[in-house]
């Protein structure tokens, strides 16, 4: 009996061996299952956006320009800018330049010898040696002499340039030791009422675009998202930028000052019955945007055909269809004909 046993042993340890073998077999076949989001294929509007990027600005009612009243040089820049100002506070002080002085001096000089031969004129006539006529000709150089020397006096005493009102230094053209030309626009005041928005729009885009159409201004700490109405459309192209400006209004309750750099989003064009996916779920295979569609647990690749991009969601023209569910977040890691599961 017990070499019966002796000779069954192998033969159970090869049976052993040959279950387990198959439980092994078993598990490698086992095909895998990733672990997917889905999202739900619409149907609707969709308006296709376009980014615009720009900067805050003081618009024409808003900006007051402080000029030079006569030839001078720019002697000190009191309120540089960015500086806050006061009405009457100085910004500019300039000083009179060589050529004003001599004017000045020439004026004066001129002023006094008219005055004096209007003087002489009087007393001639009294004596009857010069008749009327020559007493109103006198008089007449005597008073246009004055009027040039009290201009020349009245500029040369206004050198002082001061802010109009209240708003901020928004530009200083000239540096100290400038010499200036008489109406020369030495410093720009900004007084925040007329403040607008520049956008850069590429060609093809601004004419798709309109006054009255909304661009939605992306937020910051501090100050939500907010649609503004486009006010006008500059068609002249940027040399510099290849760009055409597009202009808007910025209300002052809106905290936006001049100078700050501003990111907007405008619509171009909608479709009215698109189908529409979550833009994050649309993969790319060298070129050929395609997404996933889950059925009976099933991911099958679709290769599509976009349309427009709005918001977070894009439009699908071929490809998919309207209540089919895709992978929006696993995607990558899928292949055609994969079982999955959703989180």
């Amino acid at each position: 009996m017990a070499m019966n046993l002796k000779l069954l042993g192998p033969a159970v340890g090869l049976f052993l061996t040959a279950c387990s073998g198959s439980d092994s077999s078993t598990d490698q076949a086992t095909p895998p299952t990733a672990l997917v989001t889905l999202a739900q294929a619409t149907q609707g509007s969709i308006a296709e956006t376009v980014k615009l990027y720009g900067v805050a600005e003081a618009g024409p009612a808003g900006s007051i320009a402080l000029s030079a009243p006569t030839e001078a040089i720019v002697a000190r820049i009191v309120a540089p800018v960015g500086t806050r100002v006061t009405r009457g506070q100085l910004v500019v002080q300039l000083s009179p330049a060589p050529n004003t002085r001599l004017d000045l001096a020439k004026a004066s000089a001129d002023a006094r010898a008219a005055d004096a031969a209007y003087a002489r004129a009087q007393r001639l006539r009294k004596d009857g040696l010069v008749g009327d006529a020559d007493v109103e000709t006198a008089r007449a150089a005597a008073q246009s002499a004055d009027v040039t020397l009290a201009s020349l006096r009245g500029r040369a005493g206004s050198l002082a340039l001061t802010a109009p009102a209240a708003g901020y230094v928004a530009s200083v053209a000239n540096n100290p030791g400038d010499l200036v030309q008489a109406g020369a626009s030495i410093a720009m005041i900004t007084n925040g009422s007329g403040l607008r928005a520049r956008f850069g729009a590429d060609p093809t885009v601004a004419r798709t675009l309109s006054p009255g159409a909304q661009i939605k201004i992306a937020g910051t700490k501090g100050r939500a998202t907010v649609s503004v109405p486009i006010q006008s459309i500059d068609p002249v192209v940027n040399p510099n930028t290849r760009l055409e400006s597009v202009f808007t209004t910025l209300p002052p309750s809106l905290g936006i000052g001049s100078g700050e750099v501003l990111q907007g989003e405008v619509a171009t064009q909608t479709q009215s019955s698109a189908v529409t996916i979550p833009y994050q779920a649309l993969l790319d295979d060298g070129g050929q945007p395609y997404v996933f569609v889950v059925a009976s647990g099933i991911a099958h690749r679709h290769d599509v055909q976009t349309g427009p991009t709005g918001g977070d969601r894009i439009a699908i023209v071929k490809g998919v269809s309207s209540g089919n569910r895709v992978v929006t977040d696993g995607g990558t890691a899928l292949e055609d004909g994969m079982k999955v599961r959703t989180k």
